[in-house]
């Protein structure tokens, strides 16, 4: 047996026949060195073709997830290359936006400029123009003053001046005297107002007593003068003197009558200081010397109105001329004290004013002066 081993041992297994690597429990030893003697020519072929294979494996599989991580990758870089596109596309859109209402801003601006130069110069115009009809204004007051001053000097009890009492003249001289133009001449209020200082005759002195309502009232207006008929002063006078007093017949030429007088636009003068064609006196003239247009009644009418610069005159009757007149004379005092021009006390206005209430009160009930 022994024979039979050497032998064995000293033939070597064939080429290819494969030996487990792992050697068993039993034999620790004798497969150790039956490997070693029998495949220690192939065992480094072996391992290094294991080897190779496991590379290439580990290989493979490390290429494999590199690619899928640059594909991971890849499409995450594309996501956020459409995203930023979006942004781009987003803030492009705003910039453009920005810009168009930038230039409609600007343009905008521009135009508000303009037009507020154009108001500015518009307004200056207009300031300019003001001012020059203010001075106008004031040198015709100025001119007003002084002849009333004059008046009134001239006008004393011995001598009086027969323009300020013009029932001193004669009835053939005063028919033909020029009329009562409220916007060009010198109002009677005024005038009446200067020949409160002649001495009164003996017995026609009367008793007077402030009444305390009115009086009240007055002092409330005078405080701040206005034309405005709201106020309680004017709205009052309105209603028992003014309204009444030119209430007439013919309410359409009634209405524009009150607002001529109220804007001082109205003019009454004589019939004999005009001379108009005979074929312009139908189409330009209302009423005619024996019917007045106001009331429609036939009547001798010595004076006719022309109300502004209408060109139209209206034919009136004495008694409609007087309750005109009297309104007149109310409201050019009125706004004498409004412009400052009257230097008196309180109460002598207060009695002027009463004074002219009387009259437009005695002109509404038909009362008027033979001269008329």
């Amino acid at each position: 047996s022994q024979v039979s081993f050497e032998e064995e041992s000293q033939n070597p297994p064939a080429v290819g026949h494969w030996k487990p690597l792992m050697p068993s429990k039993g034999d620790k030893e004798e497969p150790e060195s039956g490997c070693q003697d029998a495949g220690g020519v192939h065992e480094p072929q072996s391992m290094e073709q294991l080897n190779v294979s496991r590379l290439r494996s580990s290989s493979v599989e490390i290429r494999e997830k590199g690619s899928e991580f640059l594909r991971d990758e890849l499409h995450k870089a594309q996501k956020e290359l459409k995203l930023k596109d979006k942004e781009c596309e987003r803030l492009s859109k705003v910039r453009e936006q920005l810009e168009q209402e930038l230039e409609e801003l600007t343009a905008s601006l521009f135009e508000e400029a303009h037009k507020m130069v154009r108001e500015a110069n518009t307004k200056q115009a207009a300031a300019e123009k003001q001012l020059r009809e203010a001075r106008g204004k004031i040198d015709m007051l100025q001119a007003e003053v002084t002849a009333l001053k004059t008046l009134v000097i001239t006008s004393t009890p011995s001598s009086p001046n027969r323009e300020l009492h013009p029932q001193l003249q004669s009835p053939s001289k005063a028919g033909f005297r020029k009329g009562h133009g409220r916007n060009k001449s010198t109002s009677s209020a005024m005038v009446s107002a200067a020949s409160q200082n002649v001495a009164p005759e003996p017995g026609s002195r009367e008793c007077k007593e402030v009444d305390s309502i009115l009086f009240a009232e007055f002092q409330a207006w005078k405080e701040s003068p206005t034309l405005d008929k709201s106020c309680s002063f004017l709205d009052r006078i309105y209603r028992e003197d003014v309204g009444p007093c030119l209430d007439f017949t013919k309410q359409e030429l009634s209405e524009l009558v009150r607002v001529a007088v109220e804007q001082n636009t109205l003019t009454i003068e004589p019939v004999a200081s005009q001379t108009v064609p005979a074929g312009k006196v139908a189409a330009e003239e209302r009423g005619g010397p024996k019917k007045c247009a106001l009331s429609g009644l036939p009547r001798t009418c010595k004076h006719r109105i022309m109300l502004g610069d209408s060109g139209s005159y209206y034919y009136i009757s004495p008694s409609c001329r007087a309750r005109i007149t009297a309104v007149c004379n109310f409201f050019t005092y009125i706004r004498y004290i409004q412009q400052g021009l009257v230097r008196q006390d309180v109460e002598l206005m207060y009695w002027e004013v009463m004074r002219l209430r009387r009259e437009m009160s005695l002109a509404k009930l038909g009362f008027y002066p033979s001269e008329m």
